[in-house]
Formats: structure tokens, C-alpha cells, sequence
């Protein structure tokens, strides 16, 4: 069993798969860190001055100044501003692996046509004796 195991954990696409996961949590920091510190700053800004980590709605009816108060509070929030980040996460990195999907498909060797079929090469060999009969 435990050679099984071993087996197991050291085929090639299991190690892939693990240096992969790990890639794409890295990935997936540098975009959040590029979303929540350069691009909705940028966005904020052209949208007159708009902070969407901090836009929420207090459920309960009570004003709080920020969300990290009301989280502090334990008060429910609707937090659409941190919502908004995310799909823009979401659709950078939707783009990035767009990107890296295209290009390792453009360098993949085209799949060679397939041959005749069973039915194409009796045809054929019935067109060839036909052709010897008649000459």
C-alpha cells in the first residue's frame, strides 16, 4: 500500500498539479495586491475619489464611518465595494490564463488528419479491382 502511495504521489501530473496550485496562489496575490493597490485606486479616483474597499451597506439601519468599524462592531454589512474588487480580480486573471491558453495552443503541434475509414478503404479497393477487371 504504501508503495502504491509512492506511486501515486510521484507521477508527473500529480507534481505538476501541486507546482501549479502553487503558482496560481502566488498568481493570485500579485493580482489581488495589483487590483486592491494600483487599479481601483486609479479606477477610485476617475470616479470622483471613490474608495470600493470601503463601500458597504450597514444591514441593520445603523451608520457606521467605515467597514472595518462595522466588522468591529459585529454589525451585518452588504459589502458590494469588496465584491466589485473581486470581479475585477476574477477578470484579470480570466485574461492573463486567456492569454497563456492561446499561446501554448499556438505552439501545440496540429493533430495529423485522420486516416480513411474502414468503409473509404473497401470502397477504394473495390474502385481499384474494378478498374484492373475492365482493363
Amino acid at each position: 500500500m504504501l508503495q502504491e502511495f509512492r506511486d501515486f504521489a510521484l507521477k508527473g501530473n500529480v507534481i505538476d498539479l501541486a507546482v501549479g496550485i502553487i503558482i496560481g496562489a502566488a498568481f493570485g496575490k500579485i493580482v489581488s495586491s495589483l487590483v486592491n493597490n494600483i487599479f481601483m485606486p486609479v479606477i477610485g479616483l476617475v470616479l470622483g475619489k471613490i474608495d470600493f474597499s470601503n463601500l458597504f451597506i450597514a444591514l441593520n439601519g445603523q451608520h457606521v464611518a467605515s467597514l472595518k468599524e462595522a466588522t468591529d462592531k459585529g454589525i451585518p454589512v452588504f459589502a458590494y465595494g469588496l465584491f466589485i474588487n473581486s470581479v475585477v480580480e476574477f477578470l484579470i486573471i480570466a485574461f492573463c490564463l486567456f492569454i497563456v491558453i492561446q499561446q501554448v495552443n499556438r505552439f501545440r503541434k496540429p493533430a495529423p488528419p485522420p486516416g480513411p475509414s474502414g468503409e473509404e478503404k473497401l470502397l477504394g479497393e473495390i474502385r481499384d479491382l474494378l478498374k484492373t477487371e475492365r482493363a
